[in-house]
């Protein structure tokens, strides 16, 4: 999208244009993990295991490029916005070569200690040795996720986002076939079993972060990757560090309260832990649309506050919010009647894992248009630069969440159904407080450059 779209544009179209790919994205990473979940189930449980040990570890170390990244997309946008595109090529190195340092870093670091990391886990030998090995081979992969994100959120930044998407579905097509090549081998490849799925994964990541420096070399679309821009200057990594902590903290502590949860659902047995994981599973898929209207939300806002056109930028978030807020609340609509339906296509001969999955759903189903308005708040947030505020906001829900849980299920004795009725109410105190802090305006004048 060129900068007059960004700046001049339909407010509607311009969302809409930016949000439809990211959620095309997003869907298309769902089915890259469904994927890799699907043949690894054909290998067993332990390999399933195995797999499920690893990933709370990776996701909490890409937690903090994601973060670096949304930095570098913030101030990236409001550059662009002001039409400085000699900054914009010089943030877009900083960030890279910060983010290759930390990737380089966390490869060595992870994969010379993913055996003692792992050994805390588990006891299981089989497991431990098929983990390690996933791990060691994921954590060379590092280096090309992290690479790749300095790419999507640049481009995502100012509002190219068909290239990322497109990127991402080949990865998917070339995932598909594979994983089970490698897991199971043909001919010469010999079967690696669960490290074939992490070098799948390698293979892809690597492709794809090689499409995505070419692309940013070649910076045809406004963000431009230079070698001069990539010898790190103090004040841009501080300041890249400043922006993008509170968000990597953000996105570890929602991982880290998933964790939590499982606690406090574990108590009630195992029906109610299953019911939980498909219940999750749904409200994974609802998100990924809100997650894509933030995205949108905070790449157009930081460009109009780059050029200063303020009243364009609440039009954006107010828009932003009633999109979000609908779309969520249709969603949540049908899933409120079709949710009994859905839980059967998942668990077609457990009647009692229908009924009570089913009445998760439909409590969460009830507050899903208040996560949309969230969700674009938060964009509107980061966009002005308060990740930091953002990053709060996100850590009292997870935290209300969790306490709430515990009192009704627990201290109050209303069992399982005490954790459905936790989220909906976490919900609302969350989206009050965001509500808050938006109508306060103080982020609308928060000077980055």
């Amino acid at each position: 999208m060129n900068r007059d779209k960004l700046l001049n544009g339909s407010v509607i179209k311009s969302l809409l244009a930016i949000a439809l790919p990211v959620i095309a994205a997003y869907i298309l990473q769902t089915v890259y993990q469904l994927i890799d979940t699907f043949w690894v189930g054909r290998l067993g449980t332990k390999a399933v295991a195995a797999v499920s040990l690893s990933f709370p570890i990776l996701f909490l170390l890409i937690s903090f490029s994601i973060g670096l990244s949304m930095a570098a997309a913030i101030l990236i946008a409001q550059y662009n916005g002001k039409g400085d595109s000699k900054k914009v090529s010089l943030i877009t190195g900083q960030a890279f070569s910060l983010i290759l340092l930390l990737a380089i870093a966390v490869s060595i670091i992870g994969f010379l200690s993913s055996g003692f990391l792992l050994s805390l886990l588990t006891k299981d030998i089989v497991v431990l040795e098929q983990a390690t090995s996933y791990l060691h081979i994921s954590f060379i992969a590092i280096i090309a996720m992290f690479m790749f994100n300095v790419f999507l959120s640049s481009f995502r930044s100012i509002g190219e986002v068909k290239l990322p998407m497109i990127i991402i579905l080949v990865t998917v097509i070339l995932n598909f076939f594979l994983d089970p090549l490698l897991m199971f081998g043909w001919n010469f490849i010999p079967a690696m079993g669960v490290s074939g799925v992490a070098l799948a994964t390698l293979i892809t990541e690597s492709l794809a972060a090689i499409a995505g420096i070419i692309f940013l070399i070649k910076g045809n679309d406004g963000v431009r990757l230079r070698l001069s821009n990539m010898m790190p200057r103090l004040f841009w990594i501080k300041k890249i560090i400043r922006l993008g902590l509170p968000s990597s903290l953000e996105h570890s502590s929602r991982s880290l309260g998933m964790v939590l949860m499982i606690f406090i659902v574990s108590t009630f047995g195992t029906l109610a832990i299953a019911s939980y994981g498909i219940g999750t599973r749904f409200l994974s898929f609802v998100i990924i649309p809100g997650i894509g209207f933030s995205i949108s939300v905070s790449a157009l806002i930081g460009n109009n506050l780059g050029a200063k056109q303020y009243a364009r930028v609440e039009e954006i978030a107010k828009k932003g919010m009633l999109i979000g807020f609908f779309t969520l609340t249709t969603l949540g609509i049908l899933l409120f009647i079709f949710a009994p339906a859905i839980s059967a296509f998942f668990v077609p001969n457990e009647q009692e894992l229908i009924v009570m999955s089913s009445t998760f759903v439909r409590i969460m189903a009830l507050t899903f248009g208040s996560i949309g308005i969230q969700m674009v708040i938060f964009g509107t947030l980061k966009a002005a630069g308060k990740t930091t505020l953002s990053m709060f906001l996100a850590m009292v829900h997870t935290s209300a969440l969790i306490i709430i849980a515990y009192l009704l299920s627990i201290s109050l004795g209303l069992n399982e159904l005490g954790i459905w009725i936790a989220y909906p109410i976490a919900n609302i105190i969350s989206l009050g407080l965001a509500f808050y802090f938006y109508q306060k305006k103080d982020w609308l004048n928060h000077k980055l450059i």
